[in-house]
């Protein structure tokens, strides 16, 4: 590809389109995390002033459930002193740096996560059109790269600082370019390998890599006078290796403590995750997660070797708590595991920073099931996140779903959150645990378009045990979180209710498909139905109290604008959230058709308890 080729699809026409687009989300999102407030021109429209009052967006809108603005992209215009003015997000950021927070050390680096957004926008509307129909029909991999949007919240959500334009068509998943991985060779004075149980390191590594590529790395080593006994191979993104480690560990790759194998047979496409890849030249195999050192979404997306050590035994344990929880086998939850690990350490790194530096998180790998071998008779895979994709046409995935399932909506819907919400739940009530079930960590089974299963990912990582009672072994001792009371149910709250559902009720609403009141009374429907069918966890209900009048509103955007580089102390996640004011409980009041209801909430909704609402984990696609 020559230069200008590169760069082709930042047209004027593809630009503007981008802009309008990212121009509507920004003021949506805003002004749901309350950092600007929109008045009304006295002609129906929604009115938001930039900071030094000049200049005027206007913009007709819905607005939903949980504070959701829906804004219309068509009715969006922008004035300065009467004169009108293309949209430019860039400039909408500047204008409202004030109101937004924003330091002048985080400003530059956030108009640059602006701009990539937007160039990343570019590329996906000059590919060729595939409608929400001709989706919901296709393969795993073809919904995975075929996605329009990144995580719903996050206004600058595909930064990927560090990425040039070629490195974008080569790594970006929406280029669904195939990938092969460089492999090293590490020596084992520096780098550990870890795995579950009955897992071995020689037979696991020549069933991923296949023994002809095993034998060619061996015979590199024992070219260079190296035991191949003496090292352990560690798959590494081309990008990393190019950028990162040829220059950060040039002292460790000169003494032989690594030494570059080349790259594997296998071809790999980049998932939504970026550092994440699945095995396209045989789906069976394990995905492979690796170190990035690339700045998205206010982390740099490193692996630190020293956490990659107990993944195995996260899982593992993990796994085992499903398989006994009659509940959640009944959902038919399961997880794909992390079922080893390999981390190299740089001990001068080390030596010379904390246990959160991005320097400790340049070169680790962790090996993740595949959810290919589990499918039966006539099922196919998505990732949760296409169901908020909307083509360009507008109709939505989910729409799409619904229609190919020949199901009413609602009963469409109650599949959906019988296969997620509750297993969400349970875990929460039954034993204080909590995962970050965002659109990109749960893959959803299907069979003709209806929901069968949920799929769990990304466990060692985004799990966390909230409960002090709930056991667990001395290798998962790092997953037990301090938490507050009052913020405890927010994983929920938060993590499903606010930064996923609420954008799959607009949806469909807008489409016509399911109105927002049968949608929330569905979900309150399925949460007293799992409720009036576990009595023994009465007095965990009443202690969170899912059906609250209001609950905190814990902001994304806001985190990331504070501080793009880290938005979360790792050390502290729960204490790092930004919280501003409450939101009304879609689903407070609601009874189950029927009557019915839990005991220790009245029917109006008003805790018997008096417990208002309780909290949580943070929210964030990693």
């Amino acid at each position: 590809m020559n230069l200008a080729d590169a760069v082709s699809h930042l047209s004027p026409g593809r630009w503007e389109h981008a802009n309008r687009l990212l121009v509507r989300k920004a003021l949506a999102e805003f002004a749901h995390e309350r950092l600007v407030t929109p008045g009304r021109d006295g002609k129906g429209r929604y009115v938001v002033r930039s900071d030094d009052g000049h200049t005027v967006y206007r913009f007709a809108a819905t607005r939903r459930a949980l504070d959701h603005w829906q804004v219309d992209p068509g009715s969006l215009t922008r004035h300065r002193d009467g004169r009108a003015l293309p949209l430019s997000a860039l400039d909408l950021i500047t204008e409202l740096r004030t109101s937004l927070g924003l330091s002048d050390e985080v400003l530059p680096v956030y108009l640059e996560e602006i701009s990539a957004t937007l160039s990343g926008t570019c590329y996906k509307l000059a590919k060729p059109k595939v409608t929400a129909a001709e989706l919901a029909g296709s393969g795993f991999q073809d919904i995975e790269t075929g996605m329009t949007e990144g995580h719903p919240c996050f206004v600058a959500n595909n930064g990927r600082l560090g990425f040039g334009i070629h490195d974008h068509h080569a790594y970006a998943p929406e280029s669904a370019s195939p990938v092969r991985l460089v492999w090293l060779a590490a020596h084992r004075s520096r780098a550990v390998f870890t795995a579950g149980a009955g897992i071995a390191y020689p037979s696991f590594v020549r069933e991923e890599l296949g023994e002809e590529a095993v034998e060619r790395f061996h015979r590199q080593l024992t070219g260079q006078h190296l035991d191949p006994a003496d090292y352990l191979l560690i798959p590494v993104h081309p990008w990393q290796w190019r950028n990162k480690l040829t220059v950060a560990f040039a002292a460790d790759i000169a003494r032989r403590h690594l030494v570059c194998l080349g790259e594997g047979d296998d071809e790999y496409l980049a998932q939504q995750s970026v550092r994440t890849f699945f095995n396209r030249s045989n789906p069976e195999k394990h995905y492979v997660k690796t170190a990035l050192s690339v700045l998205n979404m206010g982390f740099m997306r490193g692996l630190s070797a020293a956490w990659m050590e107990a993944t195995p035994a996260i899982n593992d344990w993990l796994a085992g708590l499903i398989e006994n929880d009659p509940v959640l086998t009944e959902t038919g939850l399961t997880i794909i595991r992390e079922r080893a690990a390999v981390g190299y350490r740089h001990l001068e790194y080390e030596a010379a920073t904390d246990h959160h530096s991005p320097y400790r998180k340049m070169l680790a790998a962790l090996w993740r099931e595949s959810p290919v071998p589990s499918l039966r008779e006539g099922e196919s895979l998505a990732t949760m996140a296409s169901l908020l994709h909307v083509d360009q046409a507008g109709a939505s995935f989910a729409g799409a779903l619904i229609e190919r399932s020949g199901l009413a909506p609602a009963q469409w819907l109650r599949r959906y959150l019988r296969a997620y919400l509750v297993p969400v739940l349970h875990s929460f009530y039954a034993h204080g645990l909590v995962f970050m079930p965002h659109g990109e960590n749960v893959i959803l089974v299907l069979a003709d378009g209806v929901v069968r299963r949920a799929v769990f990912k990304d466990i060692a990582e985004e799990v966390a045990v909230l409960d002090p009672r709930t056991a667990l072994p001395p290798q998962a001792a790092r997953i037990r979180a301090e938490v507050p009371e009052e913020k405890r149910l927010l994983s929920v709250f938060t993590d499903v209710f606010d930064c996923f559902l609420r954008f799959l009720a607009a949806h469909l609403a807008a489409e016509g498909v399911l109105q927002e009141e049968d949608f929330w009374r569905t979900v309150a429907e399925v949460a007293h139905t799992y409720q009036d069918e576990h009595p023994e966890l009465g007095g965990r209900f009443r202690q969170y109290d899912l059906f609250a009048p209001r609950f905190p509103l814990s902001c994304l955007n806001r985190l990331q604008l504070r501080d793009n580089r880290q938005m979360v102390d790792l050390a502290d996640p729960s204490g790092a959230l930004q919280l501003a004011g409450t939101l009304r409980n879609p689903i407070a009041g609601l009874q189950a058709r029927g009557g019915g209801g839990h005991p220790g909430v009245r029917s109006s909704g008003v805790p018997a308890s008096g417990v208002q609402s309780a909290g949580q984990g943070t929210c964030g696609d990693r």
